[in-house]
């Protein structure tokens, strides 16, 4: 096995300076805090091969205080990009003066990147036909020209809203759309008539509710909100409101499960099915609208309580309680079904339907995202810093990682993630984390020679090449100047390292120096100072005086705080500011704070292993025998070995430690009992995603022939019978004369075909509300139930179930109407199905099953 080999002891660190000191050309203006800057300096990392890599920066000039950087790197670089690049400090714009050439670089070099990404149209070849869109805006990176919502958000909330409200404001609005001209909000949608609500974009299975991240979006809106000027603050904040309760609103409808008190949908960001998902689930995504995940819930949770604070502040008191107490049982529903004690950490998700255990598969975001909002409580929180696991290049996004998956959110790092993972560590006041995210940050953007997107996780390359199998080459897509990352590293320095925060009462004062920190980059200066900082109308001047360097671990404690020369407490309120100020911070004494952090290492190249997780076993068959016990076969082709198995019935662990693939349950439910399968390592602990659920009990098939069935539209019988092409708003489906003998409870699911688009993409998921009605015509409930686009080659598939607690009885089901993204006006000129040609909600039906659940 491959390891990382220092070159010298710091060379693990933060990055090793070696810097060539001398006088800048006559006639250059400096900043205060450097009369005698660098002229150049060389970062050293540790490489893979034992020969370290470095980057190299020179002052290649200077004017009205303003620098221009060269910057070289000896890192491979993709796709031929140059070796070496020039940029500017912006005017406008805050810069950085540490003593360091290299830090104050790289900090120049993220701010010039962010001006590259802010456009005055943005474009995508799915909309418009690749025509510009007329938008102030932040695009997405250097090979992405449109705005996403959630990286758009993220990007925000790390950096962007801070140095740059209005645009953010732009870009958030961008994302908000109301439905287009001639659709009508039906009569199940909820939320005012013009739906206005938070888009979710093009993605898995025809988009929402497959993923129902879009309340990211609440991010960035607070960030935005905090930063904005009083009076621009308090027109956003209305539409912010609107946008809010009507997208929260109708994912109440939509995506959320009142069995447990969680959201369904896709993992937020984590969007490339394959990449982090088992193999069944790729090709069913029915199962993934079912499954929950970890950071989409904590996403959840951050617009319920935004939107409470803004009704509040608002005086719709009524709506403030509505959204607060959702967001306090959400809170209660994350941590008593997300997390795993024997773990340490939040399951990124749950299982698909019929089964819905939590999973032993572990994201950094999801586990920052959970402490940064206050999910996690302290004791969480610290078990999750101290145990999840770290390379030497930094924090993977997922892990174990995937077997025979390439390279992209698999077996990779993602600067943006880093960076919450960096929020988080400050927040639990862990040393050891908070050092390892500050190194992965600035090598990443030292030897890139740009904030990418993305880069293998133990090697920290921008693409790795696997001579063996080149198929896991990767990461398989990488864009320069990533929004995300850049509001990352941008974040990194000014919200962490200077420590300013903009709340909406004024500056947040808490710096979080640490002692590698101060030792490896700051070790010529006895200040840092971050000027031209402009907030709220107001330029604001941030010094911080250091401590003499200490050996050791540890935080500097702040040991006192002034503006414009008054003593100041760490929240400094907008009115203590003038038009232009100065804050001094004296850091004081080191802290050892928390210390504790998991390390692993392994090859690059390695394809399995200690780091990875097993592939997925399945079920191959259930039936009941003789005796009324239920006989489960496991079939299991990809592992050869070293593996174990965990049966899982109706989502709760009874069998474990199974080294036979055939296993006997003689305590089934006597009503309805559905079986998945879980490989683990023996080795490492680590554990496969769980095969579909299989079920003993088949239920009751009723196809659209039955005589039972009504439907405006008539049956096509050009292959197997179904209704073609229905789901029109007027169309009409209804079943009736359903009798049921037991009480409890029933899935009821679809089956359809949808091949409106690619499986991957698209916004034209089929949305319905299924409503059930007793013997005397009473609702007795009614779930939205979703049909996401399939393989064009597949047989039709089931929707996700509408579960329903009834007592025995005859009932009827109808089939109606909701909406899916198509149905917005921002999706009028998006070029496949669903965009120019009208919205499109409609499915080949082929009947309807009806499931006995536990």
């Amino acid at each position: 096995m491959t390891r990382m080999k220092p070159v010298a002891a710091a060379l693990v660190g933060l990055g090793v300076l070696c810097a060539s000191h001398s006088n800048p050309s006559q006639g250059t203006t400096l900043l205060s805090n450097d009369a005698h800057p660098q002229r150049s300096a060389t970062l050293a990392f540790a490489g893979t091969d034992g020969r370290p890599e470095q980057a190299g920066f020179t002052l290649r000039g200077e004017a009205g205080g303003l620098r221009t950087y060269g910057q070289t790197s000896t890192m491979a670089t993709r796709e031929d990009a140059p070796s070496a690049i020039v940029y500017s400090e912006v005017a406008g714009l805050p810069v950085v003066r540490s003593g360091n050439l290299a830090f104050d670089a790289l900090f120049a070099h993220a701010v010039s990147e962010m001006k590259e990404d802010s456009v005055s149209a943005i474009r995508d070849g799915s909309y418009d036909d690749g025509r510009p869109i007329p938008c102030e805006c932040f695009e997405t990176g250097e090979k992405w020209h449109y705005v996403w919502t959630r990286d758009l958000s993220y990007a925000a909330a790390l950096g962007l809203a801070m140095l740059d409200p209005q645009r953010v404001r732009n870009s958030l609005l961008f994302k908000l759309s109301g439905y287009r001209p001639g659709v009508v909000k039906g009569p199940h949608v909820a939320g005012s008539e013009d739906g206005l609500q938070v888009v979710q974009d093009t993605g898995s299975g025809g988009s929402w509710p497959v993923s129902s991240d879009r309340v990211s979006w609440a991010f960035g809106a607070d960030e935005a909100l905090k930063s904005l000027p009083p009076a621009e603050r308090a027109a956003f904040a209305v539409t912010v409101l609107k946008a809010l309760s009507n997208t929260i609103e109708n994912d109440r409808l939509a995506a959320f499960d009142a069995r447990d008190g969680l959201y369904t949908g896709e993992q937020s960001f984590l969007d490339w099915r394959e990449q982090t998902y088992g193999d069944d689930i790729a090709g069913d995504l029915a199962r993934m609208a079912s499954a929950k995940a970890v950071s989409t819930n904590v996403a959840h949770y951050k617009a319920l309580t935004l939107a409470a604070q803004l009704a509040a502040e608002q005086g719709d008191a009524a709506r403030a309680r509505r959204y607060g107490d959702w967001a306090v049982q959400l809170k209660a529903a994350i941590n008593a079904r997300f997390w795993l004690e024997d773990a340490g950490l939040y399951a990124s998700l749950t299982a698909a339907h019929f089964d819905g255990a939590p999973l032993h598969k572990f994201d950094w975001l999801g586990q920052s995202l959970a402490i940064i909002t206050g999910v996690a409580d302290a004791h969480r929180r610290d078990r999750i810093l101290a145990v999840y696991p770290h390379g030497p290049a930094g924090a993977p996004v997922i892990y174990p990682q995937q077997q025979g998956v390439p390279i992209y959110h698999n077996r990779s790092i993602w600067p943006f993630v880093t960076a919450y993972g960096l929020d988080a560590a400050v927040a639990g006041a862990n040393v050891s984390v908070a050092d390892a995210a500050y190194a992965s940050l600035l090598r990443g953007a030292a030897l890139h020679l740009s904030n990418m997107e993305n880069m293998e996780w133990l090697s920290g390359k921008p693409l790795l090449h696997h001579p063996a199998d080149p198929a896991l080459d990767g990461p398989v897509i990488n864009s320069r100047r990533q929004l995300w990352s850049v509001g990352a590293y941008l974040g990194m320095v000014i919200r962490n390292v200077f420590g300013v925060g903009v709340t909406d009462a004024g500056l947040r004062i808490r710096p979080f120096v640490t002692a590698r920190l101060r030792r490896e980059q700051f070790a010529d200066s006895d200040a840092i100072l971050l000027e031209r900082l402009h907030v709220h109308g107001k330029e604001v001047r941030v010094r911080i005086v250091l401590p003499a360097a200490q050996d050791g671990d540890g935080y500097y404690e702040v040991a006192g705080i002034t503006v414009d020369g008054k003593a100041a407490d760490r929240l400094v309120p907008w009115s203590s500011l003038g038009a232009r100020s100065d804050i001094e911070v004296r850091l004081g004494a080191l802290n050892a704070g928390r210390q504790a952090i998991r390390r692993v290492d392994g090859d690059p190249l390695a394809t399995a292993g200690p780091l990875f997780a097993p592939f997925e076993a399945r079920i191959a068959g259930v039936a009941r025998n003789d005796q009324g016990h239920i006989e489960v076969r496991i079939a299991d082709a990809r592992n050869k070995d070293g593996v174990h198995y965990r049966i899982y019935r109706n989502g709760r662990l009874v069998a474990d430690r199974l080294d036979a693939a055939h296993w006997i349950d003689t305590a089934p439910s006597a009503r309805a009992n559905c079986y998945a399968v879980e490989a683990v390592s023996a080795a490492s602990g680590n554990a496969s995603h769980h095969s579909a659920a299989v079920c003993a009990e088949p239920g009751l098939d009723i196809p659209v022939t039955d005589a039972r069935v009504r439907s405006s539209v008539g049956i096509a019988r050009d292959g197997a019978p179904r209704l073609k092409g229905w789901g029109a708003p007027q169309d009409r489906l209804a079943i009736g004369g359903i009798d049921l003998d037991t009480q409890g409870s029933y899935g009821f699911q679809l089956r359809y075909v949808n091949t409106g688009h690619a499986i991957n993409t698209g916004i034209s998921n089929g949305v319905k509300v299924l409503a059930i009605k007793d013997a005397a015509g009473r609702l007795v409930a009614q779930r939205v139930v979703q049909m996401p686009h399939i393989p064009p080659e597949s047989a039709p598939m089931y929707s996700t179930p509408a579960d329903v607690e009834l007592e025995p009885g005859r009932y009827t089901v109808e089939v109606h109407d909701f909406y899916n993204m198509s149905y917005l006006s921002s999706n009028a000129v998006y070029g496949a199905g669903g965009g120019k040609t009208g919205p499109l909600n409609r499915v080949d039906l082929y009947g309807l099953r009806i499931r006995p659940l536990e």
